[in-house]
């Protein structure tokens, strides 16, 4: 995988020309320009009915990608405002200004996130929301370091660790919490860092 500076990365994220990699709060990110998906998908193998989620480096940056009544943004924006950044993705209904190549099997929902990571959130900034998912082959277990990312993406881009000194440091290996907001609820998908039990009411 090729180390390169920061802006190198970014510009070739922004292009759409690369797929790249970088530290977040669970595990290492494998990330596209959202409408570059498909890289997303050929890279891992990935079955089409497996969404990807989008990763935003500020909260404010996720809400143009999702559609709903007044009252649903203002439920979708505290659950927000209370654990992100962090390890909660929520799963919303997708507005026109998602690419169909996210979610190809079922194109009314889009999952998002904010990393509580600094080396994520910085990359995020610049590139704004990017699709990403987990740095490894379908079906296999999530990549933690660098050096194993470099192994099975030879072709992926890397941040240079003369930059970024503490990209070595260890991921979590825990994934985030999934939710969905389904019939004016939250139903839990997948239970990762974040404890949330809504219980039958949603």
């Amino acid at each position: 995988m090729p180390q390169v500076p920061f802006n190198t990365l970014v510009s070739a994220l922004l292009e759409g020309s690369h797929l790249a990699s970088f530290p977040t709060d669970t595990v290492p990110a494998l990330a596209a320009r959202p409408d570059r998906a498909d890289l997303i998908f050929q890279a891992k193998q990935r079955s089409l009915d497996k969404p990807l989620i989008l990763m935003a480096g500020a909260i404010a940056d996720l809400w143009q990608y999702v559609t709903g009544s007044d009252d649903e943004l203002k439920v979708w924006q505290q659950m927000a405002e209370t654990y992100l950044p962090g390890a909660l993705t929520l799963v919303l209904p997708a507005s026109d200004r998602v690419p169909l190549t996210m979610n190809p099997s079922d194109p009314t929902t889009i999952g998002l996130r904010v990393p509580n990571s600094a080396i994520a959130q910085t990359v995020l900034m610049q590139t704004g929301a990017l699709a990403t998912t987990s740095a490894n082959r379908s079906g296999q277990p999530a990549l933690l370091t660098m050096p194993e990312i470099e192994a099975q993406f030879p072709d992926v881009l890397t941040l240079s660790p003369s930059e970024f000194p503490v990209l070595n440091a260890p991921a979590s290996g825990t994934p985030s919490t999934v939710v969905k907001w389904v019939d004016h609820g939250w139903q839990v998908l997948r239970q990762g860092s974040v404890q949330l039990n809504f219980g039958d009411s949603g």
